[in-house]
């Protein structure tokens, strides 16, 4: 039997909470490793789109979503914006994918440039640098050309745009 995939999700401040929950969930009930990271703006979006209070301590959302989803003993690890030296900021060990589901253009862009100013954008600096797989759910629409550059800049690494679009 192999082992367990380790998928990185990230939440940004994108809308589209719903979307990255579930993706957690269904990762969790496929019996992956999940490694969890957010933005501050993602805590406002889920108090705005799910009434759900994300606690500012990664502790807590640990806590909270493990029960939640039934997440098996260290199936589930939260890592907080500023934890520099978390599994997901090294090279050394890193995940076999990275879903950033909502992704804020802003985040988009900062990944385009290779920047790592938090967790999230570093995450993704090493699953590119690494060769690993990365999707990216943009929210934002309607494209600005510069929107529309950045992701094509990232696609041309190998990186994964997937709008969603729900079939309703």
């Amino acid at each position: 039997m192999s082992e367990a995939k380790t998928v990185c999700v990230a939440f940004t401040g994108a809308s589209g909470m719903p979307y990255g929950l579930r993706l957690v969930e269904c990762l969790l009930d496929a019996g992956c490793r999940v490694w969890l990271l957010y933005s501050q703006v993602a805590q406002i979006v889920a108090r705005q789109e799910m009434d759900w209070q994300l606690p500012a301590r990664a502790a807590e959302v640990e806590a909270d979503l493990s029960a939640r989803f039934a997440a098996a003993p260290g199936q589930l690890r939260v890592f907080g914006r500023e934890e520099w030296f978390a599994p997901p900021a090294s090279g050394s060990n890193p995940p076999d994918a990275m879903v950033v589901c909502p992704c804020t253009m802003a985040t988009l862009a900062a990944i385009a440039a290779g920047l790592s100013q938090n967790l999230i954008e570093r995450a993704a600096d090493v699953v590119i640098k690494e060769g690993r797989k990365l999707v990216l759910v943009p929210r934002e629409t309607p494209y600005s050309a510069i929107h529309l550059e950045n992701m094509l800049k990232l696609a041309r690494l190998g990186v994964c745009i997937l709008p969603p679009n729900p079939g309703f």
